[in-house]
């Protein structure tokens, strides 16, 4: 499967930002889908993650109640929608997808990175 993440950008703290994850392929519907992010000089760390189904989600702590992943396997896609967004969630977010079913991993394809930037 090969991910194409959008959506990143500037935008001022308190404010949110969607971003989207087109997936190829037709077996995107059985993926497990996440979201992960790597700030700079921080290691990349699992924020969010979506069941095939929808039906189970699993959040970091540092995003639960303001971020919120969500997917629609008709078009492919899995979206993340992020408020409240301050200059600790400034990082390249990444998309991945895996086959194995658990919301925390492991995943196993990557989407090339979308920079999102907080100004304070």
């Amino acid at each position: 499967v090969q991910l194409q993440a959008s959506g990143g950008g500037l935008v001022q703290a308190g404010g949110s930002l969607r971003l989207s994850c087109a997936a190829s392929g037709r077996t995107f519907s059985t993926y497990t889908m996440g979201w992960f992010r790597q700030a700079p000089g921080k290691e990349r760390e699992l924020v969010a993650g979506i069941s095939w189904s929808g039906s189970s989600t699993f959040y970091a702590d540092s995003v639960k109640g303001r971020f919120t992943i969500s997917r629609d396997n008709a078009k492919n896609t899995v979206y993340f929608e992020m408020s409240s967004l301050n200059a600790e969630d400034t990082a390249v977010y990444y998309c991945a997808a895996g086959p194995l079913g658990a919301v925390r991993g492991p995943y196993v394809y990557w989407g090339q990175g979308t920079l999102v930037t907080v100004s304070s």
